[in-house]
């Protein structure tokens, strides 16, 4: 192993830019260089690389998103695309490539993996839907993010006696919306797991408004049958029945953004030293993730076409403390 490539795969997520620089920085450690690709699969197919050192990921530790850029690319769903990319590699004398990204962006690892190619992915999503890691790059600060916004609503809700049914990201996965729901004592999550009737978070609502409240605060997973849209549409019927006056708020990608947590900066240094190991070790075709309090590596055709399953525990705690 002489000369390494990174990309980030993707939507963005803070503390990618911290698993680069780990990446980069042990990389050079071991005495190789390393070279990072821009824009993602698309950068790879078309040899976007740059040369990388210590240097060069200075700085970046604390900002957002990916300052290699990423992107979707159809185009590498495609053997056509995928052999590019191996080209690419090649004729770059790249001699193993990390990938830093999600579901979506380790089926393209484990797709190069099987072309024969040394492939180690670092598990990076706000979703934390990625089996192989108990949390992921991002999901720290997204929630914290979330968090911060239920907070906000409160008082605002509070001055006005109204409920406020906020959307949080995850795509089809409930996590994210669980944990803002139950650190943010919201008084009821609606998530794609749990099978939940309109009706039951009215009477929910109900309840709170009878009971006294000042306001309420209903979490809405992105991907649940129910979104915060279809809801308030069936809300806005239902009115009178519940009390509250009813406002939504979709977080959406304000969640990507904003300066990346301590947890997750610790986070993805941890797994990018980790994935310059599993590539010194002769250890390919892996995801590095975060299991058991330790850095572990999971085979990447044990991860493809899965989604980690909700603890769904944690569902009946978020109404028991509601």
């Amino acid at each position: 192993m002489k000369r390494i490539a990174v990309l980030t795969s993707g939507g963005d997520a803070p503390g990618m830019n911290a698993a680069i620089r780990s990446v980069v920085r042990t990389g050079y450690k071991k005495g190789w260089e390393v070279f990072g690709i821009r824009e993602g699969y698309d950068g790879l197919i078309n040899a976007k690389f740059v040369p990388l050192g210590p240097r060069d990921v200075g700085g970046i530790l604390q900002k957002g998103g990916t300052f290699l850029a990423s992107a979707r690319c159809e185009e590498f769903k495609t053997e056509k695309g995928r052999l590019h990319g191996m080209r690419s590699l090649n004729e770059n004398n790249i001699d193993g490539l990390v990938v830093i990204g999600g579901n979506g962006s380790q089926t393209g690892s484990y797709l190069l993996h099987k072309l024969g190619f040394p492939v180690v992915g670092i598990a990076s999503t706000i979703d934390n839907d990625l089996v192989g890691s108990d949390v992921t790059i991002g999901l720290d600060t997204a929630l914290n993010i979330a968090l911060e916004a239920i907070d906000r609503l409160k008082v605002t809700g509070a001055s006005h006696q109204r409920g406020f049914l906020v959307e949080v990201m995850g795509r089809n996965c409930g996590y994210l919306a669980l944990m803002a729901a139950i650190a943010g004592g919201a008084e009821a999550v609606v998530i794609p797991e749990v099978d939940i009737d309109p009706e039951e978070i009215a009477s929910t609502l109900r309840v709170a408004y009878e009971r006294g409240k000042s306001h309420a605060i209903v979490v809405v997973a992105e991907g649940a049958k129910y979104n915060a849209t279809r809801l308030i549409e069936y809300f806005e019927d239902h009115q009178d029945s519940i009390g509250f006056a009813l406002r939504v708020t979709i977080l959406g990608h304000v969640q990507r953004g904003g300066t990346p947590s301590a947890a997750d900066r610790i986070l993805a240094s941890r797994l990018g030293a980790g994935a310059t190991d599993a590539l010194e070790r002769g250890e390919y075709g892996v995801l590095v993730g975060w299991v058991n309090g330790e850095v572990k590596t999971t085979p990447l055709k044990d991860i493809v076409g899965k989604t980690k399953e909700l603890d769904l525990r944690l569902f009946e705690l978020a109404r028991l403390l509601d």
